[in-house]
């Protein structure tokens, strides 16, 4: 068993969370039919760590945490692309989507450029090129509509609030956001946590959009704005789920060989709401086991350069890691 007590104590919140003995069923892993819709952004992301410079490579939110979300069930993604887009990389987001629902439209696809210090763990955006993501009016494909678990990258909060409401009966949504949103659009963002189940936010970022600096706090102020769990990523550090008065927390799998953090927090929230919906259940057990999926998957992600870490493993190797996590969870 493992106690983490740090960054627990406050107010109704007085528990020490245990790590409960994992259950058979967190090993297995069965691509069920499609039920999850992922709605972001597909980018060809300049990436400059202190190894390596990739020079418009594969990515976007809505890449990585579908792709991370395909290893347990199909998934459906919403996003758009431009004339410019690479056919390699749409084969390979063919290989692990359906892509009904992406676009291609006259112009340039997004792009990123960004620059990671000597640690890895601070990233400085040089440029971003929004192209034909500027205009973009997403539309849910009828095949998408009967989507019980749907999961909203971090787009404009507006444009997640109006398609949510597309699908015809959603069980569990959850979405994320980031600095951007959170300075130009604080009211949205504020609106959209409400019309969802599950918010999954940086740590650096939930501070920002609380204006408090104890994440208890932080998760606290979320919940009082309607949605119902707030998931904080901590980076290398893992994550706490919080839920009424129960706090959750996983640790950050220990990697030794860290090239690239870009995608991440995406694979995470893919591995969080892929493991949900291919288990069709919703309870707080799910959920945390669930986070304990996103942490893994995301030390898949950090091993790779760009979306390298996703694509060079199988459903064994997450079987393997997931029993490593528990190895390393309990005494």
């Amino acid at each position: 068993m493992l106690a983490l007590i740090g960054l627990k104590n406050g107010s109704k919140f007085l528990h020490i969370i245990c790590f409960e003995p994992f259950e058979r069923d967190l090993y297995e892993i069965i691509r069920v039919e499609m039920m999850l819709t992922v709605f972001g952004s597909t980018a060809l992301d300049t990436i400059r760590t202190p190894t390596k410079v990739l020079k418009d490579v594969l990515g976007g939110a809505a890449t990585f945490a579908g792709i991370s979300a395909s290893f347990f069930v199909n998934t459906g993604l919403i996003a758009v692309i431009g004339k410019d887009f690479p056919k390699k990389y749409h084969n390979i987001l063919a290989s692990h989507l359906n892509l009904d629902g992406l676009s291609v439209k006259n112009g340039k696809t997004f792009r990123y450029d960004g620059k990671y210090d000597e640690t890895l763990s601070t990233r400085t955006t040089l440029r971003t090129e929004l192209n034909v993501l500027e205009n973009f009016h997403p539309v849910v494909p009828e095949q998408y509509k009967k989507s019980q678990f749907v999961y909203l990258a971090n787009n404009d909060p507006d444009q997640n609030v109006a398609l949510i409401k597309e699908f015809d009966r959603v069980k569990f949504s959850m979405c994320d956001t980031i600095e951007f949103w959170i300075s130009t659009k604080k009211a949205s963002v504020v609106k959209m946590f409400k019309q969802v189940d599950a918010v999954v936010i940086n740590d650096e970022e939930a501070k920002l959009l609380t204006k408090e600096s104890n994440l208890i706090k932080c998760a606290k102020k979320i919940m009082d704005w309607g949605t119902e769990y707030v998931i904080i990523k901590k980076g290398q550090h893992g994550s706490i789920l919080f839920f009424e008065d129960v706090i959750f927390p996983s640790v950050g799998l220990p990697i030794e060989n860290v090239v690239d953090p870009t995608g991440a927090g995406d694979s995470f929230a893919g591995a969080m709401i892929g493991y949900l919906t291919s288990k069709k259940k919703t309870d707080l057990a799910t959920i945390k086991k669930s986070a304990i999926y996103g942490n893994v998957m995301g030390s898949f992600a950090v091993q790779g350069y760009g979306l390298e870490g996703l694509l060079r493993i199988n459903k064994m190797d997450i079987k393997k890691r997931i029993a490593l996590y528990e190895k390393i969870t309990r005494f």
